[in-house]
């Protein structure tokens, strides 16, 4: 599989041919449109999970999770942290469209490793408004995916907490390590 990242760049969002990088991805929208079927299936997860990651671009999580088109919601922000828009997400998951389990992934080398809240003091110096959003950085991911799993867990709109698990996907080998959530 090819991927963007071996293309060389000069500047982000501009290809070296200068097309930028928005105009390349919706000429690539357009290929797969030409040949595109309709998958006629709606809009339940398959396998009734949703799952909540990072962002990061390193974490292919359909590949690495063995999952194909349909089998599950996908949930992604930085960190994987789970926020109110996270259980908000989650609780249209379960509530509306049938999800039962849900899967944490977190990942060795996160840019959230190196923030701290002091990020939002340096926004409002420069902006001059206060996000509202918290930074959600952390030191120990493990410990991040446990607080995760809990405010999963805890959370009242949920109704589904029972298969609530936690894990710390290595970007070096791809593996995915388990999170003992009683640690």
């Amino acid at each position: 599989m090819s991927t963007s990242a071996h293309r060389p760049t000069r500047t982000a969002g501009t290809a070296v041919d200068d097309v930028p990088v928005t105009e390349r991805l919706v000429e690539a929208n357009r290929a797969y449109a030409a040949s595109f079927a309709d998958p006629g299936m709606g809009a339940r997860p398959v396998l009734g999970v949703a799952v909540v990651a990072c962002m990061d671009a390193r974490l292919d999580l359909h590949a690495a999770l063995g999952l194909e088109l349909g089998d599950c919601h996908t949930i992604r922000n930085a960190g994987g942290v789970v926020t109110d828009d996270v259980i908000r997400s989650l609780t249209i998951s379960q509530r509306a469209l049938g999800t039962r389990s849900v899967v944490l992934i977190h990942h060795t080398g996160c840019g959230l490793e190196s923030l701290t809240e002091g990020f939002r003091h340096d926004l409002e110096m420069e902006v001059g408004q206060r996000p509202a959003w918290a930074v959600e950085a952390f030191a120990d991911v493990d410990q991040d995916v446990r607080q995760s799993m809990q405010r999963v867990r805890t959370s009242p709109f949920l109704p589904h907490t029972e298969d609530v698990r936690g894990f710390v996907f290595d970007v070096r080998t791809g593996l995915l390590k388990e999170v003992d959530p009683r640690v």
